[in-house]
Parts: structure tokens; sequence; C-alpha cells
């Protein structure tokens, strides 16, 4: 028997408020709630509830004969807790049937695989962990940020111990192969391969609801013909979608429900095939051979590389401005910062800056709320510009732990504390000790001429004998040089504090 493995990306990120360059330093709130909170009700409503009903009935009326899998990021499971709770209830209903795989992908649905192998791992894990609290199972199937592979992301994915990863079959990749048999890495043999078959895919995804479009209208009888057609020797047909190609993309007056509510039938009914997870796939196929992916793939647009998201200057720039700060961001403890740092690497942030038009335009439009990559590009940098900032004046405190008299305390609260222990060292410490010769020198008055040259004899000579004189009697001195810039304090003293998190 041949298998059907459907697999859907669910995923929405934290969009931006509009934040302007005077913003900088002043506000460090990114996030655009409203939209956010909107955006993620609505599709819960036309999406996410009715499409997880529809799979919680079809594996009631199926049992074991329908499986699906899911992988559902960071970012999207942080909005659901946040205002649509019930979508998170949905998902564990479908695991507790045992017909459902949850599939680990990165936290934040980032291009860490591109920017930082360190933070790559981070996030992987803190997925795989994640997933594993929420649904009771440890995912062994990894699915990189928009299916974005190479040999050695593979390789990545095979060291943190997952044994089958999925991606694109792009045709420049495969050549004369199939996308219909199973693979395995070029680097390291044990970790599988599943290629999605993206014209039969994207003919959901894309083309469902075009009516210019020869093969509209598309039925399940239609669809299961076409898997049928497929050579019998082919082992496998992977349908890697968006979910919210259910409801959402395509909406339900096109009849995507009606095709999904009747293709488990259609296909058991009559063809061959039969559902099965990428676990399972795992279990029973062979590889057919090692596929060489030099250069990294992905799922989108025409080109199936990743110019997507790095294919123009503007988005050079931002992702090289991002990843700068990795190491300076692991060393932070503030799990705000942490916070917005994940959700700054969200790759639709890069989508959104694409200056790629014809094939691909209309793609680059959904659910972008810019007018303009430009637009985009502008309001991402003053994001990160302010964002720049706050790590830098995070990391004041442990500068200030190796060097205390040089270093500017970060924030109202280092700064108090800054102060209040240099004012106590201005107390407690006894008065410093005064060489024999400083003696000498400060009663024959010729210290300051020993320390100017004749063309600067009159004011300096008189901040200088004052300077000595407060160091010999330091309880006549109202501040030390430490007191003084706790008082002074950083530039960003006067900055409002950013809140803990999006508003609930």
């Amino acid at each position: 028997m041949r298998s059907v493995c459907l697999y859907f990306q669910v995923h929405q990120p934290y969009r931006l408020r509009t934040y302007r360059f005077f913003n900088i330093g002043q506000d460090h709130y990114y996030y655009d709630d409203y939209q956010n909170r909107h955006i993620i009700r609505r599709v819960a409503e036309k999406c996410y509830l009715p499409a997880n009903r529809m799979m919680l009935q079809l594996i009631n009326e199926f049992g074991k004969a329908f499986k699906v899998s899911y992988s559902i990021s960071g970012t999207a499971l942080d909005q659901f807790a946040q205002y649509v709770p019930e979508v998170i209830e949905s998902f564990r209903r479908l695991a507790a049937t045992g017909c459902v795989e949850f599939i680990t992908e990165t936290e934040y649905h980032s291009l860490a695989s591109l920017g930082n192998e360190k933070e790559f791992v981070r996030q992987v894990e803190t997925h795989t962990r994640r997933i594993e609290e929420l649904f009771g199972q440890k995912p062994q199937t990894f699915r990189n940020s928009e299916l974005i592979y190479s040999d050695a992301i593979g390789e990545m994915a095979a060291n943190l111990g997952f044994h089958t990863m999925l991606t694109e079959g792009a045709k420049h990749v495969l050549g004369w192969k199939s996308p219909n048999y199973i693979y395995c890495n070029n680097l390291n043999p044990k970790l599988k391969v599943l290629l999605r078959n993206f014209n039969l895919s994207d003919d959901i995804s894309f083309r469902f609801s075009e009516q210019k479009w020869s093969e509209w209208p598309l039925t399940a009888e239609k669809f299961v013909g076409w898997l049928n057609a497929i050579d019998p020797q082919e082992e496998v047909v992977n349908l890697f979608l968006d979910y919210e190609t259910i409801g959402e993309h395509q909406r339900k007056e096109t009849g995507i429900f009606d095709f999904f509510y009747h293709l488990p039938s259609t296909v058991l009914a009559n063809s061959n095939f039969t559902f099965a997870t990428p676990d399972e796939l795992f279990q029973k196929l062979q590889p057919m051979s090692a596929l060489s992916v030099p250069y990294a793939i992905s799922w989108a647009d025409e080109e199936r590389d990743l110019t997507a998201w790095k294919g123009n200057e503007l988005q050079a720039e931002a992702f090289s401005k991002l990843y700068s700060m990795t190491d300076a961001i692991s060393n932070c403890k503030d799990p705000v910062l942490k916070r917005d740092w994940g959700y700054l690497q969200s790759s639709n942030h890069f989508y959104y800056m694409s200056t790629k038009w014809f094939s691909a335009g209309e793609v680059h439009k959904h659910f972008n709320p810019y007018g303009s990559p430009y637009d985009a590009f502008i309001n991402y940098m003053n994001v990160i510009s302010d964002f720049a900032i706050r790590v830098e004046e995070s990391l004041s405190p442990i500068a200030a732990g190796n060097e205390p008299e040089k270093s500017k305390p970060a924030g109202k609260a280092g700064k108090k504390t800054s102060a209040v222990k240099t004012k106590s060292k201005a107390i407690k410490s006894p008065k410093p000790e005064v060489s024999v010769k400083e003696k000498k020198t400060l009663k024959s008055g010729t210290f300051a001429k020993a320390k100017t040259s004749d063309e600067t004899k009159t004011d300096k000579t008189t901040a200088k004998v004052k300077t000595v004189k407060s160091t010999v009697k330091p309880k006549q001195a109202k501040t030390t040089p430490n007191a003084k810039a706790a008082k002074t304090g950083s530039p960003g003293k006067n900055v409002r504090a950013s809140k803990t998190g999006p508003a609930k």
C-alpha cells in the first residue's frame, strides 16, 4: 500500500506596530496588539476551530485509517494562549486520538538555521519541550521554518536526535528524480527526508478557487484520480500545506471544507493509498538514495530558494543587524528582552521586505500590514535600533561588576543601587594615606607647578590643587567620582520602562 502524508503548518507572527524614529529610546513596546488579536481571532473562527472539529470528526469516523500531522510555531501558541485558548484545547483533543503527529520546528518560526547555529539549537530544543508538555508527544520529526533545508541544516537536525525531516521537492534539486519517495541526508544517512509534492500541494493551496484554472472546480474524486495516475512504484505523496488554506486563504464558500471532508473516504475507497504520519513512514520505508542539497532550498515562490527572505539589500541589512546581537543576547538575563529577541526573528518580518513582484507578488501581500517593502524595512530597523539600545543598557551591570568605577548603570534600579553603594563607600572608607613626598609637595605649594607647564599656570593650577585637597579630606567632598556618575546616570535615565509583554 502506498501512503498519503498530510501535514499542516500552523503559524502566526507577532505583527509590529508603526514604530517611528522618534520612538527610539522612548518606547520599548513594539507590537500591534489590535491587529494581532483581530487576526488570530478571525483565523481561529474561520480556520483553526472548524478545521480541528472536522479533523476530529474524520478521525472518529475512520479511526486509525486517517492520520494527519501538524507543526505549530511558538508564536502561534503564545497568541492562542493569549487570545483564543480554546484552539489549544482543540489540538489537545486531536492529540488524544493517537492519530496525530506533532512536529518540531524553530520556536519563533525563525531563520536561525541561516543566522546562528547556537540560537537555532536553543529554539529547536525549546519548541520540542513545549510540544511535549502541551500534547504529550516528544517529536522525532523536524520541520524547519518555511521548509528551509540543506545538507548542513539536515545534519544539525540529525545531531539533535531527529530521525526525519520535511522539505520541498524542488525541481532544481531533484532533476529527474521524483518527490514521491523517501530520501536520506547526504551528510548523515541516518536522517530520512520527506519531500513535498508541490504540484499537488499547490493545487489545493493556491489554485483551488481559481476559476480560470483549467482544472477548476477541484473535487476529491478528481484529486484521487490524479493520485491513481502516479507511477505505481512511487511510494508516498507528501501534501504539505499552510493550515490557513482551510477557511482563510481558501474561504469556506469555495468548498474547501467539503473537499477535505470527502478526501479521506474517497482515498480509502477508490485508491490503494492509505494515510500515514512522518514517523510511520520512517518506520516502514527505506531511502531511495541520498539527496544532495549543498545550497538551501525552501517552499517559497517559484524559485524555491531563500530569496523571499534574503533576496535584496534591505533584507540582508536587517538580517545582519538582528543576528549581530546574538552573543550579547546570550549574556542577557532579562526575560522580556529575550522574548522580544525571539519575536523579532520571525521570518515574516523579512518576507514583508521582499521586492519580488511578478508570480510571487500576490503571495507576499497576504497578511502583509505594510504598504511597501521599504515601509516594512524602515519600521523594522527602527524597532531593531531601540532593541539594540536596550540590549546595551541591560549588559552595563555586567560591565559594572568588572569595572565599577568606569561603567554606567542601566535603568533606574541600576542607578539607585549604584548611587547607594557609592555613597556608602564615601562615608565608610578611611582617609587615604598621603605619602611623605606628597606632604612636602603640598607644604611647599609647588605641586601645581610640578604638574603643569609655565604656559598653563593659572586656572589649571588652581583646579589641580583643589583636586589634591579633596583627596586628602574626603569628608569635605560633596561627591566622589562614582557618586557623580551614579547621579548623572546613562542617557536612558528618562526612558519609559517597557511593558512586560503583549497586552492580554
